[in-house]
């Protein structure tokens, strides 16, 4: 058993496609069939059905998945330890974040860390909170940034700044007419633009919904949208109310693009955080982006 052979394994059961594993892990498509093969034979078990529409491990394929992604995190992990040795910080730093980190924190940390470390890169890939957590787990990324923290995961969350959700509403007479106030009749009454299954605000606002009398399902959602500015950008023309961040409707605000809420409520306060898998040592790259964003937020 070799560790390519790992590696396709996982490309494929991840990627649910011989012909995508294949460019992932650059190698032929013949190659990654003769790999899982191989390891098929050496094992002595079926790990992956192929049908005409679909591929997707078997149930023996689905318990050596999960020890092919140990396995590759303990050759990971013994490279990390002794490169940790090192205190050059340089090569590219792959980042999953959720939308508002991504599209509004990490912008402010970036200048900063790149001018300090120019031998630097950093890859950032936007995903919903869920994801980024799955992705940290699945080893495609050493750093997430995310706003919701999740148990059992296998992952560590420190926070490194805080926020608070808004109500933003149409700047409409109707709604300048509430003076700076908004009720809970008024928000289960209105038309409600929601973010995805899976996003970190969705998660937060919800629970401050419950908490106000107001169950999430009975709202009249006009819209569901997977991006923080695109739920922005719905409200503006009139799609609804909503719930999002206040540091992402700062510019809209200022323009008058929108009208912003507060309520006072602890529930909309939350915090950032920046999550990494745990028992595997972080590279000095992702220790000083650690540090550069606790440092930046912390002013």
């Amino acid at each position: 058993m070799h560790l390519k052979q790992l590696e396709v394994f996982v490309s494929v059961v991840r990627l649910r496609s011989f012909s995508k594993a294949a460019e992932a892990v650059y190698l032929s498509q013949p190659t990654v069939s003769a790999h899982i093969s191989a390891l098929e034979d050496e094992l002595g078990a079926k790990l992956i059905v192929r049908s005409t529409k679909e591929v997707y491990p078997s149930k023996a394929g689905k318990i050596f998945y999960q020890y092919a992604l140990e396995m590759l995190n303990l050759r990971d992990t013994a490279m990390q330890e002794v490169k940790s040795l090192s205190t050059q910080v340089k090569g590219t730093l792959d980042v999953a974040a959720s939308s508002v980190p991504s599209q509004y924190l990490l912008p402010k940390v970036m200048p900063g860390i790149l001018e300090k470390y120019p031998q630097l890169s950093l890859s950032i890939k936007q995903y919903d909170s869920v994801e980024v957590v799955h992705k940290i787990i699945g080893l495609d990324a050493e750093i997430g940034v995310t706003g919701a923290t999740f148990d059992k995961s296998g992952c560590v969350f420190e926070p490194i700044a805080e926020d608070r959700l808004v109500i933003i509403t149409p700047n409409t007479p109707e709604f300048a007419a509430l003076n700076g106030k908004i009720t809970p009749e008024v928000i289960a009454s209105s038309r409600y633009v929601t973010r995805e299954l899976g996003s970190g605000t969705r998660k937060e606002s919800e629970d401050f919904l419950r908490s106000i009398g107001i169950d999430p399902q009975d709202l009249r959602v006009s819209v569901m949208l997977e991006s923080t500015e695109s739920v922005i950008q719905a409200v503006k023309n009139n799609l609804g109310i909503a719930i999002v961040s206040k540091y992402a409707c700062e510019d809209c605000v200022a323009s008058g693009g929108i009208l912003v809420f507060d309520y006072e409520s602890p529930d909309l306060d939350r915090s950032f955080y920046v999550v990494y898998r745990k028992n595997r040592p972080l590279s000095p790259s992702a220790r000083a982006f650690i540090k550069e964003i606790k440092s930046t937020f912390a002013q």
